[in-house]
């Protein structure tokens, strides 16, 4: 009932022109050219869309840059930690050219872990991390290990 209402009333409005056949008109008054609609000149709208390409092409690029270069890290860190290498890396790498390497706060950050590594690696290192080790819990694995080796010597020596 509704609809049949509706659609009467709207076709009385109309035919007043009371602004009920707007839709009508206003696909009419859209002119077809896109520069046109713009409110430019053709060749105004032919150098914008040239622009919009280029950046366009520019960001991809970046972006492309940016992943290559998260790939690389990842790439050093499956390296680092003896990790399965990952084929999408290596082809994101690999699609961004050769160039690709690891962005200078990243290089810093590498390189400080590596420093850091080799002096845990040093015997400084491991007496500076035998200091920090409680030596009550030292001794206790002391004496369990030797505990252990004893009992083993006694079951293979039936002279002990």
């Amino acid at each position: 009932m509704a609809f049949l209402m509706k659609s009467m009333l709207s076709n009385q409005v109309k035919n007043l022109g009371l602004g009920g056949g707007g839709e009508e008109n206003k696909e009419e008054s859209t002119p077809s050219d896109p520069a046109a609609a713009a409110g430019m000149t053709r060749e105004e709208y032919e150098e914008y869309q040239k622009q919009v390409v280029e950046e366009k092409m520019e960001r991809d690029a970046a972006f492309a840059q940016k992943k290559a270069e998260r790939a690389c890290l990842r790439v050093h860190l499956r390296e680092k930690y003896r990790l399965p290498k990952s084929e999408l890396d290596e082809n994101q790498i690999q699609m961004a050219g050769d160039d690709v390497g690891l962005p200078e706060d990243l290089q810093k950050m590498v390189a400080e872990d590596q420093v850091e590594e080799e002096d845990k690696d040093s015997i400084l290192g491991q007496l500076q991390s035998i200091q920090n080790m409680d030596m009550d819990t030292i001794k206790e694995k002391a004496q369990a290990t030797f505990t252990e080796m004893k009992q083993a010597a006694e079951q293979k020596c039936c002279m002990m």
